[in-house]
């Protein structure tokens, strides 16, 4: 009977052992059974984060916070990550939650693919999510302004506001029906193509006139494009010396002789100046120049004289000078 007794009170503690080992493993509350490694994380806050919460990557659990300490104006985070769990140097570590009214949970992202895996008492880096009771106070705080705004616009409120606009559609009821009749007709009509702007809408011949007009420009365009290049073909060509331009623009030759053209010119225009030649005589010699305005006198006097005599007189005169 003794026996019996403390079989039954044996079974029993080892059931209590292992129904408490599955409470705390479902709880979180603590990870002693597993081996790993540990990594920290410096939040400036950890808001309702706890010991025994899970770390997850990608949603799948890898480990669970084990510690969390006051350090410096920072609040440091202590995890104890499974072996398996392949935590890079560059991977970030952020506090999320399961939904509004669930728990909270460190997740770590994986990192880049060529980092190096962290090593145990290694730290990462973090990411600030904003505070879930800072987001709910102002969300409370506007529904408070949205609250006391609607209470503002009370009956006489609406009315005050309102008043004057009902008013003035009572009192111009008749302007704005015809407003809109003529409003009406006025859309119908382009709407059936006619009027001006119904013809520019959905006059076909507009359209072709149009893209005739922008096809011609193309076309002029092209040929703009065209006669540019003939211009640079023909500076590139006279700048390399071929063609009448360009032997003209680079032949040293022409280039010397009209030198020696320019410089003859010059030599001769000094000597008529300076009244050497017969050029330069009858250019500066007073000489030659009154012999030459008393010949014109007398040929105009001796105009008048012929004028005077008549026809017949002219022809005798003649006569006599010839010996008839």
């Amino acid at each position: 009977m003794k026996n019996s007794l403390e079989t039954k009170l044996g079974i029993f503690v080892v059931l209590a052992v292992f129904a408490a080992w599955i409470i705390v493993e479902t709880l979180g509350s603590a990870d002693w059974f597993h081996h790993g490694y540990h990594v920290i994380a410096q939040f400036n806050t950890v808001q309702d984060l706890k010991p025994g919460d899970r770390v997850k990557m990608a949603g799948v659990e890898i480990g669970r916070v084990e510690d969390i300490k006051l350090t410096d104006s920072k609040v440091s985070v202590i995890m104890k990550l499974h072996d398996d769990a392949m935590v890079k140097t560059d991977s970030k570590a952020s506090i999320k939650f399961t939904g509004l009214m669930g728990q909270n949970f460190v997740a770590i992202d994986f990192g880049s693919p060529g980092e190096t895996t962290v090593k145990d008492g290694t730290e990462i880096t973090t990411v600030e999510q904003p505070d879930l009771s800072a987001i709910m106070t102002k969300l409370d705080g506007a529904v408070d302004g949205i609250q006391n705004m609607t209470k503002t616009f009370a009956s006489d409120d609406i009315h005050n506001l309102f008043g004057p606009l009902g008013d003035f559609f009572k009192s111009h009821k008749d302007q704005l029906a015809a407003t809109i009749a003529n409003v009406t007709n006025i859309t119908g009509q382009i709407a059936a193509g006619q009027g001006t702007v119904g013809k520019l809408i959905y006059d076909d011949a507009l359209y072709s006139s149009a893209l005739a007009t922008v096809t011609n420009l193309q076309t002029t365009a092209a040929n703009a494009n065209d006669m540019i290049a003939s211009v640079k073909l023909i500076v590139t060509n006279a700048a390399a010396g071929q063609g009448t331009i360009g032997k003209l623009l680079t032949d040293e030759a022409l280039y010397h002789a009209a030198t020696g053209s320019m410089t003859n010119l010059n030599q001769i225009l000094i000597k008529i100046n300076q009244g050497n030649g017969t050029i330069g005589k009858l250019v500066n010699d007073q000489e030659f120049y009154r012999n030459a305005k008393l010949s014109l006198q007398k040929l105009d006097k001796a105009a008048d004289g012929l004028e005077d005599t008549g026809p017949l007189s002219v022809i005798g005169i003649m006569a006599n000078q010839f010996g008839l």
